[in-house]
């Protein structure tokens, strides 16, 4: 199992970033993705998730409206699409997908909201 993310960078507040994760060594399409975030000092939390059929569930409350998440199961690639961003999303964003009791990380894209 192999996780890429990529997109981060610095953003202006209000400004937008969109971060991919491409997948491989995996059946995509049968799993829910995540993406989660870590600030420094804070714990890693769980932020958004997709499963097969396209739902979506967010879990932190200051994100609704903001951002979102997509896949394109042909890519093997789950999409964050981040509006709107405020210097609390400042963080290290990871995608991940638990296959069989075992989580898959990848190595993280730093996001950076400032003026």
């Amino acid at each position: 199992v192999q996780l890429v993310e990529s997109g981060g960078g610095l953003a202006q507040p209000g400004g937008s970033l969109r971060l991919s994760c491409a997948a491989s060594g995996f059946t995509f399409s049968r799993y829910v993705m995540s993406w989660y975030r870590q600030a420094i000092g804070k714990e890693r939390d769980l932020v958004i998730a997709i499963n097969s059929a396209g739902g979506t569930t967010t879990y932190v409350d200051s994100v609704k409206g903001r951002f979102t998440i997509s896949r394109d199961n042909a890519k093997n690639t789950v999409y964050l699409q981040m509006n709107s961003l405020k210097p609390e999303d400042t963080a290290v964003y990871y995608c991940s997908v638990r296959i069989q009791y075992t989580s898959y990380w990848g190595q993280g894209t730093q996001v950076t909201v400032s003026s």
